[in-house]
């Protein structure tokens, strides 16, 4: 009998999804709506990069025209002229590298000893690790600047890179890919005479390749994104990194809001471009963890 249930029923043959002209409506209405998301999302960084061709002047307007009037592609020239960017970019991809390489290598060993070996203490050692992911990174920022000092690490490479060697969100995320791995393959690697550095090297380091992918990803782009920590731990310009440089356009004369969003968007450009090459990886990896649950 024909109702409106069977125009519901996806299953019926009087259903609206079997209709095409109901079908080519949901999808454009469904579109239009993810569009007009993108819109709103992206309308942030669009103005961004416009402003960076902007005057001062229509910059500071309360307009939110994106367009300028009179595009000033010196804006591009006069950052670097501005300030040493080139010398902060150094830092900035010194500091970030260094500190993805230790914390990938780190969270590897950790994570395979936590997910393959056996020993006591180990859920309670797990545990502790994992509670420091609890820990607000505000309670531990004068302690640290102490110890730094102490160190006599103020104003230097290694009081920018060793704080942050290791995380424990990294040292689960390697740690739930390792447990993934079937133990059929280490016990068949046994019988091949491979130890656990061999198994770890020629096998599981391999197998968790999309895991190892999405840690680096995340690690140089907090690194690289840093700006509290540098700032108080730096005091000239020869140890820098870009984001405490955009810090150079805010005066007593106020903001340079041109300049400073000429400056953001080449600071955005390489997490952009990064991520675009990464993006397979992490999905790959976001995908398989959803799966596993």
């Amino acid at each position: 009998m024909f109702s409106i249930n069977n125009l519901l029923n996806n299953k019926s043959p009087y259903s609206l999804l079997n209709l095409p002209l109901f079908r080519y409506f949901l999808n454009s209405l469904i579109y239009s709506i993810l569009f007009l998301l993108g819109v709103i999302v992206s309308f942030p960084f669009l103005w961004m990069f416009t402003a960076s061709f902007k005057t001062l002047e229509e910059a500071t307007t309360p307009s939110l025209w994106i367009f300028s009037s009179h595009w000033q592609w010196e804006n591009w020239i006069r950052v670097f002229q501005f300030a040493p960017f080139g010398k902060y970019f150094f830092n900035s991809f010194l500091v970030a590298g260094i500190v993805t390489i230790i914390v990938c290598v780190n969270s590897i060993l950790a994570g395979y000893v936590f997910a393959r070996l056996k020993f006591f203490g180990k859920p309670i050692l797990f545990a502790i690790i994992m509670a420091t992911m609890m820990v607000p990174f505000e309670s531990v920022l004068i302690p640290n600047f102490i110890l730094i000092s102490k160190l006599g690490w103020y104003n230097t490479y290694l009081g920018l890179i060793i704080p942050w060697c290791a995380n424990a969100f990294s040292i689960l995320l390697i740690r739930q890919a390792f447990m993934i791995l079937p133990d059929d393959y280490y016990e068949s690697a046994q019988i091949d005479g491979c130890g656990h550095i061999s198994f770890l090297l020629y096998l599981a380091v391999p197998f968790v390749k999309p895991a190892l992918i999405t840690v680096a990803l995340f690690t140089f782009l907090n690194s690289y994104n840093s700006l509290l920590w540098p700032l108080i731990i730096t005091a000239d310009e020869a140890k820098r990194v870009v984001q405490v440089g955009l810090t150079v356009f805010s005066g007593d004369a106020g903001v340079r809001v041109n300049l400073l969003m000429t400056a953001s968007t080449i600071v955005a450009l390489p997490t952009i471009v990064i991520y675009l090459i990464a993006q397979k990886y992490f999905f790959q990896e976001s995908i398989r963890i959803g799966l596993k649950g």
